[in-house]
């Protein structure tokens, strides 16, 4: 193997951040939200139906756009959830700080979204049928061969 030219190698390992943003993926959907949005529940159904769906744990991460460059979606799903109905899901979940600290990393993700939906008072099955609602207006389908 040649030996690497040092430049090239440096453009390589640049951080993530300072890559340029690659092209959405056609078809592609990405969930994100705060912790117990029903972030999990929704890519799940998705998936099974036949969309590549993904949920993306983008409040967890400090790269602000890391939902666009690492699952590349062409939509954008933000499910919201207020913090008392996070806790009543998932008593487990983040504290009142680290909850802030999410709100922080997903204000991005936010301003970009292509749906943003209130799960707070909304049942798994009208989360399902908002987005469902969103994806036909669209014009995204599953993938051939998908069964569902």
């Amino acid at each position: 193997m040649p030996p690497q030219d040092a430049s090239g190698l440096k453009a390589r390992l640049r951080p993530l951040a300072e890559r340029p943003i690659p092209a959405p993926i056609a078809g592609r959907i990405a969930i994100v939200g705060p912790c117990a949005a029903g972030k999990t529940t929704l890519a799940e159904r998705l998936r099974a139906l036949g969309y590549d769906a993904r949920q993306c744990l983008q409040e967890h991460s400090h790269v602000a756009d890391m939902w666009q460059r690492i699952a590349r979606p062409e939509v954008l799903i933000y499910l919201d959830v207020s913090y008392a109905r996070s806790l009543a899901r998932n008593p487990n979940g983040p504290d009142a700080p680290e909850w802030a600290l999410q709100q922080k990393r997903l204000a991005h993700a936010r301003a970009h979204c292509t749906l943003y939906l209130d799960t707070t008072p909304l049942g798994i099955e009208e989360v399902y049928q908002r987005v469902q609602a969103l994806l036909d207006a669209l014009g995204v389908r599953p993938r051939r061969g998908a069964m569902g």
